[in-house]
């Protein structure tokens, strides 16, 4: 009984680490997307989980909703932060630290909800 115990949550926690490194790598992607959009910088090339938390999708589904911190810079001598919010694999959010733009060079406007693809 003791092995089926121990057997159950290898697979879960095995199973837990896959799908974290998924949404990790779909937080990064989506990072570099928004990044490139805008004209800034993703600095170190990552994100880091800062929160994790079980939320409600449309369906009424219990999913893992997770939220990844990253830092990104618009002039390349500065530090800025930002946010990526997911919810099972799929990105529902992404926030940036406000950050100063020149006339006539504004990035274009998006609903905070709208997907970076």
């Amino acid at each position: 009984m003791l092995e089926a115990v121990a057997l159950a949550l290898l697979v879960a926690g095995t199973f837990f680490w896959v799908d974290t490194l998924r949404a990790r790598e779909a937080a990064l992607v989506a990072g570099r997307t928004a990044c490139q959009r805008y004209g800034l910088l993703l600095l170190d090339d990552t994100v880091a989980v800062s929160k994790m938390r079980f939320a409600r999708d449309a369906d009424g589904r219990l999913r893992l909703a997770r939220t990844y911190g990253f830092e990104f810079s618009d002039t390349g001598d500065n530090r800025r932060h930002g946010a990526i919010s997911l919810l099972g694999g799929e990105m529902v959010d992404i926030v940036f630290e406000p950050y100063e733009t020149t006339a006539g060079n504004e990035p274009p406007r998006l609903n905070p909800l709208t997907r970076v693809k």
